[in-house]
């Protein structure tokens, strides 16, 4: 078991996948003087951290060896709740990157074993760190707006073909019967649909009582990249969202609140907000800090501070997360639709109109088969 931690003690932090975003965790803990990474775990060796660093191929073996206060898990999703469940177990608490977990089950399962461990589960969803969330929340609730229309998500990025062969898991629902949930609603875009059931109140997989997904694909995977769902919350809410991964260029994701007196634009990769007031020409522009998750479960674990993006918050977006894998597999886009272009030696599918589908699904609330799209 990890040994008591001590008051004055730097937190002795394992990171597992260290390599592509798992190197930014590593980064994060070696910028802390309050932080010892104390072990890395990855197949693919450790990368750069320091020679006091042990380094293992197997996350669980690093769990099982190390005494840890947090390890990171930025593995795939099929390893998650084993992983999670075992660092429990063991007295450690855990950032988990997302998707956290790929069912429902899964996600009481950890719930519980978290409360029976008496430690904390922190989801990567960064988005949720932003005070922008709470004060958009709280600009609808102001009736600044106008009483509620829907809420609406809106993503468009660009990815290569390259990036859908990234692992031998990118680009696929299922691995040997095991979910993988890489389509562009569950994970490219998935701070999309996360951060609007944050916005809308909506945490528990309870909170989700219908969803209408509407997946499509450009490339040749086996799973989403141009999609729009449209889910009912148990309150009456609908949240709309277009997303997609075949844009000519990215754009900056937001949330969008409409409402009957105007409408509200929450750009979570940049943390302002914009609130569009009927009768106003310009918006009002509001800019937010936040937090990041490593030092907020810090928090936590010094002073029992709340934390921001805890994995019980999650449990909507886990609902979304499994029905999308479940159901039926995504459409192919019509070809003549589909425009095929290299760039830096990479090759990338692009959807003709695909920007303007996405926006009309969240303003609308409706998906792109209701809108006679794509």
């Amino acid at each position: 078991m990890t040994a008591p931690l001590r008051a004055s003690a730097p937190l002795r932090v394992g990171v597992a996948g260290v390599h592509g975003h798992g190197r930014s965790h590593v980064d994060a803990v070696l910028a802390r003087t309050d932080f010892e990474l104390v072990a890395v775990a990855d197949p693919r060796g450790g990368g750069d951290v320091p020679s006091s660093t042990r380094v293992f191929a197997d996350a669980a073996a690093m769990i099982a060896d190390v005494e840890l206060d947090v390890v990171v898990l930025s593995t795939p999703i099929p390893t998650h709740t084993e992983l999670a469940r075992l660092a429990l177990s063991r007295g450690v608490h855990v950032l988990l990157e997302k998707p956290p977990v790929p069912s429902v089950a899964d996600h009481h399962a950890l719930l519980s074993a978290a409360d029976a461990a008496s430690r904390a589960v922190q989801v990567g969803f960064q988005s949720l760190g932003s005070a922008g969330v709470p004060a958009t929340a709280d600009t609808l609730a102001s009736g600044v707006i106008g009483d509620l229309v829907h809420v609406g998500a809106v993503g468009q990025w660009s990815r290569s073909e390259e990036y859908w062969r990234r692992a031998p898991w990118a680009g696929h629902r299922a691995v040997d019967g095991r979910l993988i949930a890489d389509g562009v609603v569950t994970n490219p875009l998935a701070h999309a649909v996360a951060t609007a059931f944050a916005i809308a109140g909506a945490e528990a997989p309870e909170d989700v009582v219908a969803i209408d997904a509407d997946l499509r694909r450009a490339n040749d995977i086996d799973t989403d990249d141009t999609s729009s769902l449209v889910v009912g919350l148990h309150d009456g809410t609908k949240i709309a969202a277009g997303l997609a991964a075949t844009a000519a260029r990215r754009h900056e994701p937001y949330v969008l609140v409409r409402g009957t007196r105007g409408f509200l634009v929450y750009v979570y990769t940049l943390d302002t907000l914009h609130v569009h007031r009927d009768g106003a020409a310009l918006p009002r522009t509001y800019a937010f800090e936040r937090t990041a998750l490593l030092d907020d479960l810090a928090a936590h674990i010094r002073d029992g501070s709340d934390l921001l993006a805890p994995l019980r918050r999650t449990g909507a977006f886990t609902r979304v997360l499994e029905a999308v894998v479940t159901g039926p597999p995504a459409t192919p886009i019509d070809p003549e639709l589909v425009r095929v272009e290299a760039s830096g030696g990479q090759t990338f599918r692009t959807v003709t109109g695909v920007e303007d589908a996405v926006e009309r699904v969240a303003w609308e609330g409706r998906t792109f088969r209701d809108l006679g799209l794509l």
